[in-house]
């Protein structure tokens, strides 16, 4: 579950207030990105794309389609490139319960025990990062004016729907399935019993989160919706015992919300029924995590299609980012002022870090990167 705009850039940019601005089920489900570069800030404005790379079923990488002559422009300027992945080597990092895009987002929220390193090579950096597999606390971080204290571990639980199939059940999401506010609460009112005997305590924020507090989110490890949407659940079911005590209060909501009436309800509109919930943003935020990261634009455009498994859409998205999005980024670069981007895959994270030339070796890159300047093709083999 992951922060909107206004969460991660704060009240101020948004004119809205913290209890208005929790983030939706997923910290990345936002559709109104602010395209301009934010200025007048400590840290240089940083654009954030998950998916900017499409990962196939077979593994193999697609890039956008056409000239994205504007996108170019902006890795022809990059001065230093900071690889990061969180995975062990050896491992496939499309297993691990945190997609990239969160790690990077929780990197400049300080919600990782790595927040803050900077790399140490002049031009190129990579870092085997590491921290806790999915126990970024996106919900804690997310309300922390609904925790009972400012250290009590919380997770998300999403109301969702579970489809069995041919070997699998595949896990659809509250965005896809029209739950009201009404349905939404009058379930999570009917699990919260339940949820009391686990010694979870529910709070309902929006239809599709609520918020979960108890002891047992903490050092919980969960996986990100994002991993999970349209795919077999299975390869993102915990194995510990704490996992197996909530995978038992998952198995009781299934069956509360067949007899629900809300059940019958959504029947009637012929719509699919709420038979599960989901857990993810799990564990305890940190004193030291920023509560906003004002110069931070994350776009989602890329997103929306990547998690549809559609990509004609994905290569459309990329082209509305090169028309709409990124001139404004590459005249701010033009104008001689620093920033960061960041593409995201499903393996791992780069950041191209784009400075004005200063001293001999910063007119040396610029140089040597006009007869061989960074391509994205460059970089994909790491996302």
């Amino acid at each position: 579950m992951f922060p909107t705009t206004d969460d991660i850039q704060g009240a101020s940019a948004s004119g809205h207030s913290p209890v208005a601005s929790i983030g939706p089920a997923s910290p990345l489900a936002s559709d109104a990105t602010n395209p301009m570069p934010p200025a007048g800030y400590a840290h240089p404005p940083h654009l954030l794309l998950p998916y900017a790379v499409l990962t196939q079923v077979d593994g193999s990488r697609t890039l956008p389609d056409g000239p994205l002559r504007n996108l170019s422009q902006l890795l022809s300027r990059t001065h230093r490139v900071s690889h990061c992945r969180h995975a062990p080597p050896g491992t496939d990092a499309r297993r691990s319960l945190t997609p990239p895009h969160e790690w990077a987002l929780a990197a400049a929220l300080g919600l990782t025990p790595e927040s803050g390193r900077s790399p140490t090579a002049t031009n190129a950096s990579s870092n085997q990062q590491g921290g806790a597999d999915g126990q970024i606390p996106w919900a804690a971080w997310a309300c922390p004016q609904l925790l009972s204290s400012p250290v009590t571990p919380a997770a998300w639980f999403t109301p969702c729907h579970q489809e069995v199939g041919t070997g699998q059940v595949t896990l659809y999401p509250p965005a896809t399935l029209a739950l009201s506010d009404e349905h939404s609460q009058a379930l999570m009112a009917a699990l919260q019993p339940l949820a009391a005997e686990d010694g979870i305590a529910l709070t309902w924020v929006a239809a599709d989160r609520w918020l979960a507090q108890g002891a047992v989110f903490a050092g919980l490890a969960t996986a990100s919706l994002d991993r999970v949407v349209g795919r077999s659940i299975a390869p993102w079911l915990g194995t510990d015992a704490a996992a197996a005590g909530l995978r038992r209060l998952q198995s009781e909501a299934q069956m509360l919300f067949y007899t629900h009436p809300a059940h019958d309800e959504r029947h009637a509109q012929q719509l699919a029924p709420i038979n599960a919930i989901w857990i993810s943003g799990s564990g305890a935020c940190s004193p030291g995590a920023r509560r906003h990261a004002p110069e931070l634009v994350v776009d989602t455009i890329l997103r929306a299609a990547a998690l549809r498994h559609d990509t004609n859409a994905w290569h459309r998205a990329w082209q509305a980012l090169e028309a709409e999005v990124l001139p404004a980024w590459v005249a701010h670069v033009r104008q001689g002022q620093p920033m960061d981007l960041t593409l995201c895959g499903e393996s791992a994270y780069v950041t191209l870090h784009l400075r004005p030339p200063s001293g001999w070796r910063g007119w040396w890159t610029k140089i040597s990167s006009s007869f061989r300047p960074l391509r994205l093709s460059d970089l994909t083999s790491s996302l």
